[in-house]
């Protein structure tokens, strides 16, 4: 095993007994904040420290066997006891390693996700439409829900943008590697000359903020906007000002919500929607210098970065990241995106196993 990650595993096992003689003393029962604080910390460490307890009986296991094979009349006995003790603990290690990895405070999170048509023109936002469609038939496999928030249709089909909110179980951790700008090669139908056109589009991934998150938001700060909402509805959305557009005057952000028919729910959308959003700025300024160092720029938002290529006369999906190449595009665009998220979240700790072992962590 490697030094660095055995120093660590060391301090997780001593701050682990720490917290175990901590949680039996009355003072802290009697405080309740620092009691849960500390009965999360163990929680988190509990699996940590039982894992490395059995890679240590492992380890003196083997020694005890190698020790073994200095008797001749039990040596060939302990020579397969010691490959199958030695298979056991090459199995346990990176079980392990992944076990030391910090979790990601947002994997649990519900998300926003944002679509939005870029170059193209009317392909783009075709295009925006598909992938829309694409993550929510994902969702729907994952047993997720989604919400349209707000939404600025094509003149021919799909979406100028799109906004959707997606709550379930770690929908953050699966889906937190798609912000970025998504670029597809195909044949428009309009395209009488059978040419390939490329077009693309950028997506965002948002954790929706929680109770738990202090973002502060000053009413000074705020222009509130009320319209009269477009689209589906029904008459009731055209004769009322229902819809609501929220302006951050500092940041600039402006987010909007039409999907109620209450103006009153359209503003708690809007403000759930700004308060993700300014929460995703402030972690993007805290994590600015590590994610230049990181090839996949885990939670930076990079818009102006080509992530992912999808070309239909190939049948063929690019992630550029990780140089993946599925040529199983027709799949994927109906839903089927756990081919293509489970190489980046593999990849992704491939990089934090290394920064670990490398005791850059």
């Amino acid at each position: 095993m490697n030094p660095s990650i055995r120093s660590k595993l060391e301090q997780v096992s001593e701050r682990f007994e720490e917290i175990t003689a901590l949680l039996a003393e009355p003072e802290v029962q009697g405080d309740q904040n620092r009691f849960r604080s500390l009965s999360q910390e163990y929680s988190q460490l509990d699996p940590v420290v039982g894992c490395y307890n059995r890679y240590r009986e492992l380890e003196q296991e083997i020694e005890s066997t190698r020790e073994m094979l200095e008797d001749p009349e039990i040596a060939d006995l302990a020579k397969d006891e010691l490959e199958q003790a030695e298979q056991r603990r090459s199995e346990l290690e990176p079980e392990l390693q992944l076990l030391l990895i910090p979790p990601d405070p947002n994997d649990e999170r519900n998300i926003f996700l944002e679509i939005r048509a870029g170059t193209g023109g009317s392909e783009a936002a075709l295009f925006a439409g598909d992938l829309h469609r694409m993550y929510s038939r994902f969702a729907e496999l994952q047993g997720w829900t989604v919400e349209i928030i707000s939404e600025s249709l094509g003149e021919q089909g799909g979406y100028k943008e799109v906004v959707s909110r997606i709550s379930g179980r770690n929908v953050y951790s699966k889906l937190k590697f798609e912000s970025g700008t998504h670029r597809v090669q195909r044949v428009p139908e309009t395209e009488s000359q059978g040419r390939i056109h490329t077009s693309a589009c950028t997506v965002a991934i948002l954790a929706e903020a929680e109770d738990i998150d202090h973002v502060d938001i000053n009413t000074n700060d705020l222009r509130i906007d009320t319209y009269r909402a477009s689209g589906a509805g029904g008459q009731h959305v055209n004769k009322t000002d229902s819809a609501v557009r929220i302006t951050h005057l500092p940041s600039g952000i402006v987010v909007e919500c039409q999907d109620e028919r209450s103006q009153h729910k359209n503003k708690a959308r809007a403000m759930s929607l700004l308060q993700a959003k300014l929460l995703s700025s402030a972690q993007q300024e805290q994590t600015s210098e590590q994610a230049k160092a990181r090839k996949l720029q885990v939670g930076s938002g990079d818009r102006s970065e080509r992530i992912r290529t999808y070309n239909f006369p190939q049948n063929r999906l690019t992630d550029h990241r990780i140089n993946l190449t599925l040529y199983k595009l027709d799949e994927i665009i109906q839903g089927d995106l756990t081919q293509v998220v489970n190489p980046l979240v593999q990849e992704h700790q491939a990089e934090q196993l290394t920064s670990l072992a490398s005791g850059e962590f």
